[in-house]
């Protein structure tokens, strides 16, 4: 199933590191998603220190490899 991901430490990210598209630290950011540097499903921790801005196209990619390398 889905792993649960914290709203708070979501949150906490983006006022830390705002938007690349719009530059804003609440809202939509068109073209990017949050995601993991290392995944959850790897072990990764659910904190701003391991969020990061990727393009929906690198997250994409970078999802794939870790469906295989993370099982």
């Amino acid at each position: 199933g889905r792993i649960l991901r914290s709203t708070a430490a979501r949150h906490e990210f983006m006022r830390e590191n705002p938007c690349p598209a719009t530059g804003k630290k609440t809202g939509a950011c068109p073209g990017y998603v949050i995601d993991r540097v290392k995944a959850l499903a790897c072990g990764g921790e659910d904190a701003p220190s391991n969020m990061q801005w990727q393009t929906i196209a690198d997250a994409k990619a970078k999802d794939k490899w870790e469906r295989i390398g993370c099982k």
